[in-house]
């Protein structure tokens, strides 16, 4: 190397840890356990500084670059052989100012995180699904979560980021500076470089009415073809989605109903309290529910309910599509492959992604699909390695039988390590545009443990 590892540990305040050090194993662990790579350093870096050297590190070296944030990553883009990783997970703190509504969180902030300190002051913004997913990731990939209809995906609510791009420097990133890398970075992934912060703003969000309900499986059909109408134009408070699961062991599920599939579907009531009864009605009034557990709550309380079905150390694989119509024929295919879950943390979701997101033309941000009103994710997760060419068959097989009636992209944070192919369609016409800012911040593909945008 051109600069060695030892030289590195000088240069950085931070933990450096290379394979000859005994964290080294623990330190290469990824969330997702199917991911077995061996890079060539893991970093994990006190502030900024480390970070922009660390980058120059593996400049000199002529070596790539993983960033690793929450650490959620379904493909394992947080590493990759003879890789330099970054690992920003304990990099977490989050910052509120209540009087400009906006909060700064670090580079290795969750959800959780941010929702903790926010929700203090009674403010919130587009997070994700699950606490445990990091900011960073969700944000730079689009940003899709229970509150977007209303104030848009998380990426939409990013005011700045600093960014540390291929050559060591850290820019801030702005509607007002690097306007070229501010577009790119809302959507386009972790493509341009290491994001250290993000600055986002707020909204007045303290308590939501929502939470799960099941419905029997013979209502499947009759509760699809319900949202499918219902979503486009429901009060805009209303984040709600439709989703194939298991149930698991919980108080509020008749024990015997315990492990067996469902319809479900899973509300969060924005807007006033005493209303939200009133907004969740319509879905009451479409089927019988089996079991529910729907109330006022903390909105942090809501974001968090999911966490225990993913735990770190999981086998997972994933797929996505966009749709601008939820037809027929993708409800076959759902109604087909959803009841065959393989395990109670494995799901389907559909995401309503209107209201606020079409308000944003689809040229403003990298994210191109602002047409869509649906994102739907497979997502195929299972704790036997045993049962990985079993369960990742059953992914594929419902991809392909809905595929055909969707949009030729995905959502990037949705993807496997397999879809590289989709790149282009992903970002339609955005795409060589992209493709132009990655040469000017990143002309090596430096960063290319992602979905990944090569330099025109």
């Amino acid at each position: 190397m051109t600069r060695t590892i030892e030289l590195l540990r000088e240069s950085v305040r931070g933990q450096v840890i290379s394979p000859d050090d005994e964290e080294y194993d623990v330190a290469r662990r990824v969330y997702n356990a199917m991911i077995d790579r061996r890079p060539a350093v893991v970093v994990r870096p006190a502030n900024t500084g480390d970070v922009m050297s660390t980058v120059r590190f593996a400049q000199e070296n002529g070596l790539p670059v993983a960033t690793r944030g929450g650490s959620h990553s379904v493909p394992g883009f947080g590493t990759g052989d003879d890789a330099v990783v970054i690992d920003l997970s304990s990099r977490r703190g989050v910052r509120v100012d209540p009087v400009s509504r906006t909060a700064r969180a670090e580079g290795g902030t969750t959800w959780g995180d941010f929702n903790a300190a926010t929700h203090a002051f009674g403010l919130a913004t587009t997070g994700g699904i699950i606490s445990t997913t990091g900011v960073g990731g969700l944000t730079l990939g689009g940003g899709i979560g229970y509150l977007d209809r209303g104030f848009g995906l998380s990426r939409d609510n990013l005011i700045s980021a600093d960014v540390v791009t291929a050559d060591g420097t850290m820019r801030v990133a702005s509607g007002t500076a690097n306007e070229d890398l501010f577009w790119a970075i809302r959507g386009g992934g972790g493509n341009f470089g290491v994001v250290t912060s993000f600055e986002f703003a707020l909204h007045p969000v303290k308590d939501i009415y929502g939470g799960p309900m099941f419905f029997e499986l013979e209502h499947a059909r009759d509760i699809l073809e319900f949202y499918r109408e219902y979503i486009t134009d429901a009060p805009e408070q209303l984040g709600v989605f439709p989703a194939f699961q298991i149930a698991p062991p919980l108080p509020f599920i008749p024990e015997d109903r315990h492990g067996e599939p469902f319809i479900a579907v899973v509300a969060c009531w924005a807007g006033s309290l005493e209303e939200g009864e009133k907004e969740l009605q319509p879905f009451h009034d479409v089927a019988p529910v089996v079991a529910e557990h729907v109330g006022p709550m903390p909105y942090p309380a809501l974001n968090s309910a999911f966490d225990a079905l993913v735990p770190p150390g999981l086998q997972h694989y994933w797929k996505a599509n966009f749709n601008t119509e939820l037809t027929d024929g993708a409800i076959d295919g759902h109604l087909e492959f959803g009841p065959r879950l393989p395990t109670v943390n494995s799901t389907v979701h559909i995401y309503p992604i209107n209201g606020a997101c079409h308000r944003v033309p689809g040229e403003a941000t990298a994210f191109a699909y602002r047409d869509a009103t649906f994102a739907t994710v497979i997502a195929g997760m299972w704790p036997d390695p045993a049962q990985n060419e079993a369960n990742t068959q059953w992914v594929r097989d419902y991809y392909n039988a809905t595929a055909p009636h969707s949009e030729g992209g995905g959502y990037v944070n949705f993807m496997a390590e397999d879809d590289q192919d989709r790149i282009r369609d992903n970002y339609k016409g955005n795409y060589d545009r992209l493709a132009a800012i990655k040469r000017t911040y990143d002309p090596d593909n430096m960063f290319r443990f992602n979905q990944n945008i090569k330099p025109a």
